[in-house]
Protein backbone atom coordinates (compact mmCIF):
# COMPACT_ATOMS: atom_id res chain seq x y z
CA UNK A 1 0.00 0.00 0.00
CA UNK A 2 1.38 3.38 -1.01
CA UNK A 3 1.98 5.40 2.13
CA UNK A 4 2.44 8.67 0.22
CA UNK A 5 -0.38 10.99 -0.66
CA UNK A 6 -0.92 12.01 -4.28
CA UNK A 7 0.19 15.62 -3.67
CA UNK A 8 3.56 14.39 -2.39
CA UNK A 9 4.59 13.70 -5.99
CA UNK A 10 4.26 17.36 -7.04
CA UNK A 11 6.32 20.43 -6.26
CA UNK A 12 3.47 22.85 -6.93
CA UNK A 13 -0.27 22.27 -6.90
CA UNK A 14 -2.50 24.82 -8.63
CA UNK A 15 -6.14 24.90 -7.63
CA UNK A 16 -8.91 27.46 -7.38
CA UNK A 17 -9.58 29.06 -4.04
CA UNK A 18 -12.46 27.23 -2.41
CA UNK A 19 -13.77 30.32 -0.65
CA UNK A 20 -14.85 33.54 -2.31
CA UNK A 21 -13.26 35.53 0.50
CA UNK A 22 -9.97 33.66 0.15
CA UNK A 23 -7.64 36.39 -1.17
CA UNK A 24 -4.02 35.30 -1.06
CA UNK A 25 -1.93 38.47 -0.97
CA UNK A 26 1.18 36.40 -0.24
CA UNK A 27 0.65 34.75 -3.63
CA UNK A 28 0.56 38.18 -5.29
CA UNK A 29 3.83 39.11 -3.58
CA UNK A 30 5.35 35.88 -4.89
CA UNK A 31 4.50 37.07 -8.41
CA UNK A 32 5.80 40.62 -7.91
CA UNK A 33 8.34 40.18 -10.71
CA UNK A 34 5.53 39.32 -13.10
CA UNK A 35 3.64 42.44 -12.02
CA UNK A 36 6.70 44.57 -12.78
CA UNK A 37 7.02 42.83 -16.14
CA UNK A 38 3.41 43.73 -16.97
CA UNK A 39 4.09 47.33 -15.92
CA UNK A 40 7.08 47.46 -18.27
CA UNK A 41 4.94 45.98 -21.03
CA UNK A 42 2.24 48.61 -20.55
CA UNK A 43 4.72 51.50 -20.60
CA UNK A 44 6.73 50.30 -23.60
CA UNK A 45 3.85 49.17 -25.82
CA UNK A 46 1.28 51.92 -25.26
CA UNK A 47 3.03 54.29 -27.68
CA UNK A 48 4.89 51.69 -29.73
CA UNK A 49 5.43 52.70 -33.37
CA UNK A 50 4.47 56.32 -32.64
CA UNK A 51 6.63 59.24 -33.71
CA UNK A 52 6.65 61.08 -30.37
CA UNK A 53 6.49 58.02 -28.10
CA UNK A 54 6.38 58.76 -24.35
CA UNK A 55 6.18 62.50 -25.10
CA UNK A 56 2.44 61.87 -25.47
CA UNK A 57 2.33 61.51 -21.68
CA UNK A 58 3.05 65.26 -21.61
CA UNK A 59 1.25 66.38 -24.76
CA UNK A 60 -2.15 64.95 -23.81
CA UNK A 61 -2.75 66.87 -20.54
CA UNK A 62 -1.16 70.04 -21.95
CA UNK A 63 -3.39 70.06 -25.05
CA UNK A 64 -6.47 69.24 -22.97
CA UNK A 65 -5.63 72.09 -20.59
CA UNK A 66 -5.20 74.53 -23.47
CA UNK A 67 -8.55 73.51 -24.98
CA UNK A 68 -10.35 73.96 -21.66
CA UNK A 69 -8.56 77.27 -21.06
CA UNK A 70 -9.62 78.64 -24.43
CA UNK A 71 -13.22 77.40 -24.27
CA UNK A 72 -14.10 77.79 -20.60
CA UNK A 73 -11.63 80.48 -19.60
CA UNK A 74 -11.63 82.55 -22.78
CA UNK A 75 -14.96 82.10 -24.56
CA UNK A 76 -17.24 81.33 -21.60
CA UNK A 77 -15.19 83.30 -19.04
CA UNK A 78 -15.84 80.61 -16.42
CA UNK A 79 -14.74 81.31 -12.87
CA UNK A 80 -11.70 79.61 -11.38
CA UNK A 81 -11.95 81.34 -7.99
CA UNK A 82 -9.07 83.71 -8.73
CA UNK A 83 -6.66 80.99 -9.82
CA UNK A 84 -4.87 80.94 -13.17
CA UNK A 85 -7.05 79.10 -15.68
CA UNK A 86 -4.12 77.01 -16.90
CA UNK A 87 -3.11 75.85 -13.42
CA UNK A 88 -6.70 75.35 -12.34
CA UNK A 89 -7.61 73.09 -15.25
CA UNK A 90 -4.29 71.25 -15.31
CA UNK A 91 -4.52 70.34 -11.62
CA UNK A 92 -7.96 68.80 -12.12
CA UNK A 93 -7.13 67.10 -15.42
CA UNK A 94 -3.95 65.49 -14.07
CA UNK A 95 -5.57 63.75 -11.12
CA UNK A 96 -8.72 62.90 -13.11
CA UNK A 97 -6.66 61.31 -15.92
CA UNK A 98 -5.05 59.02 -13.37
CA UNK A 99 -8.46 57.95 -12.08
CA UNK A 100 -10.20 57.57 -15.45
CA UNK A 101 -7.37 55.78 -17.28
CA UNK A 102 -6.97 53.35 -14.36
CA UNK A 103 -10.66 52.44 -14.45
CA UNK A 104 -10.85 52.11 -18.23
CA UNK A 105 -7.73 49.92 -18.49
CA UNK A 106 -8.61 47.77 -15.49
CA UNK A 107 -12.25 47.31 -16.49
CA UNK A 108 -11.08 45.55 -19.66
CA UNK A 109 -8.84 43.06 -17.84
CA UNK A 110 -10.64 39.80 -18.58
CA UNK A 111 -11.51 40.55 -22.20
CA UNK A 112 -8.17 42.10 -23.21
CA UNK A 113 -6.11 39.33 -21.60
CA UNK A 114 -8.33 36.29 -22.15
CA UNK A 115 -5.83 34.61 -24.50
CA UNK A 116 -3.05 35.03 -21.95
CA UNK A 117 -5.19 33.71 -19.12
CA UNK A 118 -5.98 30.60 -21.16
CA UNK A 119 -2.33 29.67 -21.76
CA UNK A 120 -0.63 29.89 -18.38
CA UNK A 121 -1.51 30.15 -14.72
CA UNK A 122 -0.73 33.23 -12.65
CA UNK A 123 -2.82 35.18 -10.12
CA UNK A 124 -5.47 36.97 -12.19
CA UNK A 125 -5.21 40.07 -10.03
CA UNK A 126 -1.64 40.75 -11.17
CA UNK A 127 -2.79 42.44 -14.39
CA UNK A 128 -5.23 44.91 -12.76
CA UNK A 129 -2.57 45.83 -10.20
CA UNK A 130 0.01 46.33 -12.96
CA UNK A 131 -2.45 48.63 -14.75
CA UNK A 132 -2.70 50.83 -11.67
CA UNK A 133 1.08 50.89 -11.20
CA UNK A 134 1.74 51.82 -14.84
CA UNK A 135 -0.79 54.64 -14.51
CA UNK A 136 1.11 55.82 -11.44
CA UNK A 137 4.13 56.31 -13.69
CA UNK A 138 2.21 58.29 -16.31
CA UNK A 139 0.57 60.33 -13.53
CA UNK A 140 4.00 61.06 -12.05
CA UNK A 141 5.20 62.46 -15.39
CA UNK A 142 2.09 64.59 -15.84
CA UNK A 143 2.22 65.79 -12.25
CA UNK A 144 5.82 66.95 -12.77
CA UNK A 145 4.58 68.94 -15.77
CA UNK A 146 1.95 70.53 -13.53
CA UNK A 147 4.58 71.43 -10.93
CA UNK A 148 6.73 72.85 -13.73
CA UNK A 149 3.81 75.06 -14.80
CA UNK A 150 3.38 76.22 -11.20
CA UNK A 151 7.08 77.15 -11.07
CA UNK A 152 6.78 78.96 -14.42
CA UNK A 153 3.89 81.10 -13.22
CA UNK A 154 5.67 81.90 -9.96
CA UNK A 155 9.07 82.85 -11.41
CA UNK A 156 8.19 84.19 -14.87
CA UNK A 157 4.63 85.46 -14.47
CA UNK A 158 5.18 86.80 -10.93
CA UNK A 159 2.03 85.04 -9.79
CA UNK A 160 1.83 84.62 -6.03
CA UNK A 161 0.93 81.03 -5.18
CA UNK A 162 0.90 79.84 -1.60
CA UNK A 163 1.81 76.14 -1.51
CA UNK A 164 0.86 74.42 1.76
CA UNK A 165 4.16 72.64 2.34
CA UNK A 166 2.99 71.03 5.58
CA UNK A 167 0.20 69.26 3.70
CA UNK A 168 2.35 67.81 0.90
CA UNK A 169 2.78 64.48 2.82
CA UNK A 170 -1.00 64.12 2.41
CA UNK A 171 -0.60 63.79 -1.38
CA UNK A 172 0.49 60.08 -1.33
CA UNK A 173 -2.53 59.32 0.85
CA UNK A 174 -4.82 61.00 -1.69
CA UNK A 175 -3.22 59.00 -4.50
CA UNK A 176 -3.68 55.74 -2.60
CA UNK A 177 -7.37 56.57 -2.15
CA UNK A 178 -7.69 57.16 -5.90
CA UNK A 179 -5.76 53.95 -6.66
CA UNK A 180 -7.98 51.86 -4.35
CA UNK A 181 -11.10 53.45 -5.81
CA UNK A 182 -10.11 52.91 -9.43
CA UNK A 183 -8.86 49.36 -8.77
CA UNK A 184 -12.07 48.40 -6.98
CA UNK A 185 -14.33 49.90 -9.64
CA UNK A 186 -12.15 48.54 -12.45
CA UNK A 187 -12.09 44.91 -11.33
CA UNK A 188 -15.79 45.04 -10.46
CA UNK A 189 -16.65 46.28 -13.95
CA UNK A 190 -14.21 43.80 -15.50
CA UNK A 191 -15.96 40.93 -13.72
CA UNK A 192 -19.30 42.12 -15.05
CA UNK A 193 -18.11 42.72 -18.62
CA UNK A 194 -16.90 39.12 -18.82
CA UNK A 195 -20.58 38.23 -19.24
CA UNK A 196 -22.24 41.52 -20.18
CA UNK A 197 -20.15 42.94 -23.03
CA UNK A 198 -22.41 45.99 -23.36
CA UNK A 199 -20.72 47.51 -20.32
CA UNK A 200 -17.49 47.97 -22.28
CA UNK A 201 -19.25 50.58 -24.44
CA UNK A 202 -20.65 52.39 -21.41
CA UNK A 203 -17.55 52.66 -19.22
CA UNK A 204 -15.83 55.48 -21.15
CA UNK A 205 -19.10 57.40 -21.44
CA UNK A 206 -19.90 57.08 -17.73
CA UNK A 207 -16.37 58.10 -16.71
CA UNK A 208 -16.55 61.13 -19.01
CA UNK A 209 -19.95 62.07 -17.61
CA UNK A 210 -18.63 61.70 -14.06
CA UNK A 211 -15.90 64.23 -14.86
CA UNK A 212 -18.53 66.88 -15.52
CA UNK A 213 -20.06 65.97 -12.16
CA UNK A 214 -16.80 66.80 -10.40
CA UNK A 215 -14.97 70.11 -9.88
CA UNK A 216 -12.48 69.52 -12.70
CA UNK A 217 -13.83 72.44 -14.77
CA UNK A 218 -15.28 74.62 -12.02
CA UNK A 219 -14.49 75.44 -8.38
CA UNK A 220 -16.70 73.78 -5.81
CA UNK A 221 -17.16 77.17 -4.10
CA UNK A 222 -19.32 78.35 -7.02
CA UNK A 223 -21.81 75.51 -6.54
CA UNK A 224 -24.55 75.69 -3.91
CA UNK A 225 -27.55 73.82 -2.59
CA UNK A 226 -28.59 70.39 -3.79
CA UNK A 227 -26.31 70.55 -6.82
CA UNK A 228 -23.26 70.90 -4.53
CA UNK A 229 -24.40 67.85 -2.59
CA UNK A 230 -24.70 65.97 -5.87
CA UNK A 231 -21.15 66.98 -6.83
CA UNK A 232 -19.85 65.86 -3.43
CA UNK A 233 -21.41 62.44 -3.94
CA UNK A 234 -18.68 61.95 -6.53
CA UNK A 235 -15.82 60.65 -4.32
CA UNK A 236 -13.25 62.26 -6.62
CA UNK A 237 -14.54 65.77 -5.84
CA UNK A 238 -12.86 66.02 -2.44
CA UNK A 239 -9.60 64.63 -3.89
CA UNK A 240 -9.49 67.29 -6.64
CA UNK A 241 -10.35 70.05 -4.18
CA UNK A 242 -7.64 68.87 -1.76
CA UNK A 243 -4.96 68.81 -4.48
CA UNK A 244 -5.84 72.38 -5.44
CA UNK A 245 -5.85 73.47 -1.82
CA UNK A 246 -2.37 72.05 -1.26
CA UNK A 247 -0.67 73.35 -4.40
CA UNK A 248 -2.73 76.38 -5.44
CA UNK A 249 -4.34 77.46 -2.15
CA UNK A 250 -7.64 77.24 -4.03
CA UNK A 251 -10.44 74.76 -3.29
CA UNK A 252 -10.92 73.34 0.18
CA UNK A 253 -9.57 70.60 2.41
CA UNK A 254 -12.55 69.05 4.16
CA UNK A 255 -11.78 66.05 6.35
CA UNK A 256 -15.41 64.90 6.37
CA UNK A 257 -15.51 64.84 2.58
CA UNK A 258 -12.16 63.04 2.46
CA UNK A 259 -13.49 60.55 5.00
CA UNK A 260 -16.39 59.80 2.69
CA UNK A 261 -14.02 59.31 -0.27
CA UNK A 262 -11.79 57.02 1.81
CA UNK A 263 -14.74 54.92 3.00
CA UNK A 264 -16.09 54.68 -0.55
CA UNK A 265 -12.68 53.57 -1.86
CA UNK A 266 -12.27 50.86 0.79
CA UNK A 267 -15.81 49.53 0.42
CA UNK A 268 -15.71 49.39 -3.38
CA UNK A 269 -12.24 47.77 -3.25
CA UNK A 270 -13.47 45.01 -0.94
CA UNK A 271 -16.59 44.43 -3.07
CA UNK A 272 -14.49 44.42 -6.24
CA UNK A 273 -11.95 41.97 -4.82
CA UNK A 274 -14.63 39.57 -3.60
CA UNK A 275 -16.54 39.58 -6.87
CA UNK A 276 -13.36 39.39 -8.97
CA UNK A 277 -12.16 36.44 -6.90
CA UNK A 278 -15.53 34.76 -7.45
CA UNK A 279 -15.65 35.35 -11.22
CA UNK A 280 -12.02 34.49 -12.02
CA UNK A 281 -12.77 30.78 -11.56
CA UNK A 282 -15.23 30.66 -14.44
CA UNK A 283 -14.64 33.72 -16.61
CA UNK A 284 -12.83 31.69 -19.32
CA UNK A 285 -16.12 29.87 -19.96
CA UNK A 286 -17.96 33.14 -20.64
CA UNK A 287 -15.36 35.36 -22.37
Amino acid sequence: MNKYKEEDYWDTIIEADKLTLSLSFSKLWKYKDLILLFVKRDITTIYKQTVLGPVWFIIQPVLTTLVYTVIFGGVLNASTAGTSHVLFYMSGITIWNFFSSSIIKTSNTFIANSSLYEKVYFPRLTIPISNILSNFISFGIQFLVFLGMVAYYVFFKSLFIHINLLLIPLVPVLLIIVAFMSLGLGILISSLTAKFRDLTFLVSFIVQLAMFMSPVLFPLSTVHGKFKLLILLNPMSSIIESIRYIFLNSGELNLYHLGYSSAFALIILVIGLIYFNYKEKSFIDTV
